[in-house]
This record gives C-alpha cells, sequence and structure tokens, in this order.
C-alpha cells in the first residue's frame, strides 16, 4: 500500500522541523563555543587542579565542620606560598643567569680552548668537528656572524619560552582561583559529572567512566607534574647554592624534561662533570654532587608512590601528551597535554574492552547439546 500525500506531507514537516532544530541547536553551540574557547585551557586546568587536590579538601573538611568555601579557601592560599616563593627564586635565578651570559658575551672575555687532536680521529664527524671547535677557539666572533640568523632565531625562541612561563605562571595561579570555587562545590560538580557520564554512556557506566576519569587526572597530574615539579625544586635549589651558572634555565630544562618523562640525570650529569672539572675534588662537591644525583632519581621513588595510586598510563602517551600540547598550546599545553591524552587513552581502551562476548558455536557444539539432553544426534549427509 503506498503512502498517501497527507502522509508525505506529515513526513516532511516532521523532517524539516528536526532540521531546524539541529540547526538551532549547532548554531547555539557554534556560538556558545566561540565565547567559551579564549578560557578554555584556563577552565581546563582549574578542572585538574580541583581534582587533585579535592582529596586533601576532604581531610580538612573533617576538622573544619563542613565548612568547604572556608577549607578552599586555605588550600588556595597555601598553595599560592608553595608555588609561589619557589617561582620568585626561579625567576630570579633565570634572570640573573641571563645578565651573567650578557655580560660575558659583553666584555669579550668568554674564551673557548682549542680541542685536542685526538678529536680529528673520531670516526665520520671528527673532522668536522676538530675544524669548527678550531674556529669557535681563535675566531668566535667570525663564528657568530656566520650563524647570526640561527642565533637570533634560538634567541627569540627561547624569549618566547621564557615570556610563556611567566603568562603560564599567571595563568596557572587564576587557575587557582577557579580550581578553590569548584571545591567548595565539590560534592554537587561530582553529582553533575556522574549525571553526564551516564547521559553520554548509560546510566549502568557513568559512575565508573567519572571514577575512571577522575583516577587518571590525578595519577598523572600527581605522578608527572607533581614529581617534576618536585624535582624541579630538589636540583634548583641545589644549583642555586652551588652557584652554577644558568642555574634557573638548567632548573626549568629539569621541570621540562621531567614532565616529558626523561631521566633528569641528563642535566645533573653533565652539571656534576663541570663542577669537578671547575672546582676539584673537594667535601663541598663531592656533596652537591651526591646530593644532586640522589635528586635526580628521585622519580624512581615517588613514581611508585603517587603514579601507582591512580591507573597506570604509558609513557610514550604521556610523552606524546607533553610533546603535542607544548607544540599546539605553549607552556599550558606542556601541563594540560599529558592529563588530557591519559584521560582520552583511558576512555578509548575502556570502550574498546567494553563489548559483549559474541557466543562461539563450533561444529561439535549440536552433540554435545545432544547428549546432554540424552537425544539422538542428527548425521550429516
Amino acid at each position: 500500500m503506498l503512502p498517501t500525500p497527507t502522509v508525505h506531507r506529515t513526513l516532511s514537516r516532521e523532517m524539516l522541523d528536526v532540521l531546524i532544530r539541529a540547526g538551532l541547536i549547532t548554531v547555539l553551540a557554534v556560538f556558545c563555543f566561540r565565547i567559551v574557547v579564549p578560557f578554555l585551557d584556563l577552565m581546563v586546568w582549574g578542572l585538574i587542579l580541583a581534582i587533585t587536590l579535592y582529596p586533601l579538601h576532604i581531610r580538612l573538611r573533617r576538622s573544619l565542620r563542613n565548612r568547604d568555601g572556608l577549607v578552599a579557601t586555605l588550600i588556595v592560599l597555601v598553595a599560592f606560598g608553595v608555588i609561589l616563593v619557589p617561582s620568585y627564586l626561579l625567576g630570579v635565578a633565570v634572570a640573573d643567569s641571563i645578565e651573567h651570559v650578557m655580560a660575558v658575551v659583553k666584555s669579550g672575555s668568554f674564551r673557548i680552548p682549542p680541542p685536542a687532536e685526538s678529536v680529528a680521529g673520531w670516526p665520520l664527524v671528527g673532522q668536522h668537528v676538530h675544524d669548527f671547535w678550531q674556529q669557535a677557539s681563535t675566531d668566535l666572533t667570525g663564528l657568530a656572524q656566520r650563524f647570526a640568523p640561527q642565533l637570533k632565531e634560538a634567541g627569540r625562541a627561547l624569549l618566547g619560552t621564557v615570556t610563556g612561563l611567566g603568562a603560564g605562571l599567571l595563568i596557572f595561579f587564576i587557575a587557582l582561583i577557579v580550581a578553590g570555587i569548584l571545591m567548595a562545590y565539590g560534592e554537587r560538580g561530582h553529582r553533575s559529572a556522574q549525571q553526564i557520564a551516564s547521559r553520554i554512556s548509560g546510566p549502568e557506566r557513568g559512575a565508573q567512566i567519572t571514577d575512571l576519569c577522575t583516577a587518571t587526572i590525578r595519577a598523572v597530574a600527581q605522578g608527572v607534574v607533581g614529581i617534576a615539579f618536585i624535582q624541579m625544586l630538589l636540583i634548583g635549589g641545589g644549583f642555586v647554592v652551588m652557584g652554577i651558572p644558568a642555574a634557573g634555565l638548567l632548573a626549568l630544562g629539569v621541570l621540562l624534561i621531567g614532565i616529558m618523562q626523561l631521566p633528569a640525570t641528563l642535566i645533573t650529569l653533565p652539571v656534576i662533570a663541570f663542577v669537578m672539572l671547575t672546582e676539584g675534588v673537594s667535601t663541598a662537591t663531592i656533596a652537591f654532587s651526591a646530593y644532586v644525583f640522589v635528586a635526580g632519581l628521585a622519580d624512581n621513588v615517588l613514581k611508585p608512590l603517587l603514579l601507582g595510586r591512580g591507573v597506570a598510563v604509558p609513557m610514550p602517551v604521556v610523552l606524546i601528551g607533553a610533546l603535542g600540547g607544548m607544540v599546539t598550546g605553549g607552556v599550558i599545553g606542556l601541563f594540560i597535554g599529558p592529563v588530557m591524552l591519559a584521560v582520552g587513552y583511558e576512555l578509548f581502551w575502556r570502550w574498546v574492552k567494553d563489548q559483549p562476548q559474541a557466543e562461539r558455536i563450533d561444529e561439535n557444539e549440536p552433540a554435545r547439546l545432544a547428549q546432554t539432553e540424552g537425544a539422538e544426534v542428527p548425521k550429516h549427509s
């Protein structure tokens, strides 16, 4: 039976209504996204901090008679003090390092010792390295003029990194205030997150998805970013006390390679060698070397304590998240990238593993069923 013209008009009208509603929803979503996108990194960072610090908020709330606002304010103020003082010392150290390098370059007192003759005997690259090193030791100004464009670009990149770090620190403090506001309404926010997850993935999986995202964010924030920051403070403090040139920049390098899941010994071992060669072997240099070497290995102790409390995220995922976040979002993306990619990774594998097991029926299945029921097994012709 063919549909009547009235049915055609009704279907067309319903389809038109659906298209109009979908169009209006799309326009509204795009408009809202354009309004929110300037604050997206700030809100994501604030949410990550709130989720990471919320267990501490729960512990303190029991002692302060469930005064959520007061507890959140105290946590934010203490965090300001803990972060601001080392950041100020690091900034001063970076400024002093840059000023010292500029003073040495302007004075013309910087000299590079000539290479040993054995350098020319290195396989493949020995002669090129020897010639380059020889020119640097005899005509550093000419070599600098030769590579002036590359040095200029490297200087711009370094200045952009330092500027981005300052801007990222400012945004971090603002995100910390946002995190305090979110922690003050933590229970309500947790219920809202469960409702959103239940609406997307179903009521039976909403709580599981919420708990998985929370555990992943805490694990990566504590086990990756937190450990890198602790190592930066430990190693950078030793560099500053020992008077290492460019101590601030080296401490910043420790932070960056820590987030990238690379060993801090890539920086500590060359610094130890530099101190031993320039200062000689003494009680101070031995104590400094031992302290910096142990601080460079501190992540091996801290990772099982902090990262092991959540979910195990593979190192390549964290590395790709750090590098990709730094490329797309600068210093802020360096912190946010590993967390967000780890959450996406865990959700993806939860989706892959959460599928119904297909029933496998082989050729002998009818025979087994027949023997169980005492029936005659049909023979195949």
